[in-house]
């Protein structure tokens, strides 16, 4: 079997993520915050050992500005909701995941202006049209850091910069990035992260979260969500202070000890070695793809302007079709459809059908790569055949 769909969640995990989550299990058990004794203290060790770890991968130089949340999804909708009263102008891409389209579409209804800026047929955006979409009630911009569609990387630095001259915060959604493309909140201008835990990141599912740049007021972000903390209990109203604001009710912790043990593999890998495995992958599928005649390959083409995700077409055959026959016949396992993601699509002039999709990941060999293209490669033979 040949995994290739690490852009929907990475497979398999670091052994140490299975053993961090049975370690807490069976070892500490305790919820962090909540009591005073040494299993519940041995719990918070751990989450704050995620913290750091994560803090240290995006350039967060305090800890406590790391919020772990459901996934990246559920930090998008935070900051949407937190940050876009009625009557207020949010500014978007073209290659947007719905994990931002459907809240934005959602505001839309309750009196929130969404501009939506066009991109180019490859995925790429340029920087400078976001000047002219800036408007006195603009109180965001929010950009995918990468296509899950085709991997496209977006000029986040140029973005940011554009929004710094103006007072605006810059929401970048980087559940195709953290992991496996460097990312450092103050270099990069990013004022709010969103990431995911189980895709390059290597953790279980059901982790992520937000990471606040350390120059970013959190007075101005209200929490989406009240309840315990374990913190402030005298008080009713909810505690305003990091993370406590942004992290009611009972944490995830079987998923956090994992998430802790795949950021400290993670960093003790390097994640320049590791885009620079998932570079030299890419840049494989994308040529052997580009030789077989009846295959179409989207976006850049450019394993150096892309993440690992590599989205091609067969012509003549469904998405859907191929996909079960790379599975059936010769164990490929990739992702064929619109990916949540339609407005990406339409960008690509791959809509309403959508694209097959490999996404190659750190664990992915070469010998697997050249496998899934001679798949690939007898199944356009067949198709030309009739």
């Amino acid at each position: 079997m040949i995994y290739l769909d690490n852009a929907a969640t990475s497979w398999p995990k670091p052994d140490c993520v299975p053993e961090a989550m049975l370690r807490y299990l069976r070892d500490v058990g305790a919820s962090p915050g909540r009591s005073g004794h040494r299993l519940a203290l041995a719990a918070e060790r751990i989450r704050l050992d995620a913290r750091l770890a994560l803090a240290e991968l995006f350039g967060v130089s305090d800890p406590l500005r790391i919020v772990f949340m459901h996934n990246a999804t559920t930090a998008l909708n935070v900051v949407l909701h937190g940050l876009l009263p009625p009557g207020s102008h949010v500014i978007t891409t073209g290659m947007e995941h719905n994990a931002v389209m459907r809240p934005l579409q959602a505001l839309a209804q309750r009196g929130v202006t969404v501009t939506v800026v066009a991109c180019h047929a490859d995925g790429t955006l340029a920087p400078t049209v976001l000047d002219a979409c800036i408007q006195p009630a603009t109180r965001l911009i929010v950009a995918t850091h990468a296509s899950n569609v085709c991997g496209t990387v977006l000029p986040i630095r140029e973005m940011s910069a554009i929004a710094k001259q103006r007072g605006i915060p810059l929401l970048v959604d980087a559940a195709q990035t953290a992991g496996g493309w460097p990312i450092d909140l103050r270099r990069d201008g990013i004022d709010l992260l969103a990431f995911s835990g189980h895709k390059g990141l290597l953790g279980p599912s059901g982790t992520g979260g937000l990471a606040i740049n350390d120059a970013f007021d959190v007075k101005c972000l209200p929490p989406l969500l009240q309840g315990g903390t374990g913190s402030r209990s005298e008080h009713e109203e909810h505690p305003a202070d990091l993370p406590d604001r942004y992290e009611p009710g009972t944490p995830n912790m079987p998923g956090i000890a994992g998430l802790a043990a795949a950021a400290r593999y993670v960093l003790e890998t390097g994640v320049a070695r590791i885009r620079t495995h998932e570079r030299m992958l890419t840049q494989r599928l994308i040529d052997g793809l580009r030789g077989i005649v009846g295959v179409r390959v989207h976006g850049t083409q450019d394993a150096g302007q892309q993440t690992a995700v590599v989205a091609f077409t067969l012509v003549g055959q469904s998405v859907s079709d191929v996909a079960q026959a790379l599975d059936e016949r010769f164990g490929v396992l990739c992702r064929p459809g619109l990916h949540c993601a339609p407005r990406a699509h339409r960008t690509l002039g791959t809509f309403p059908h959508g694209t097959l999709r490999f996404a190659p990941g750190l664990f992915t060999t070469l010998q697997e790569a050249d496998t899934a293209l001679a798949a690939v490669a007898e199944l356009a033979e067949t198709t030309s055949r009739g």
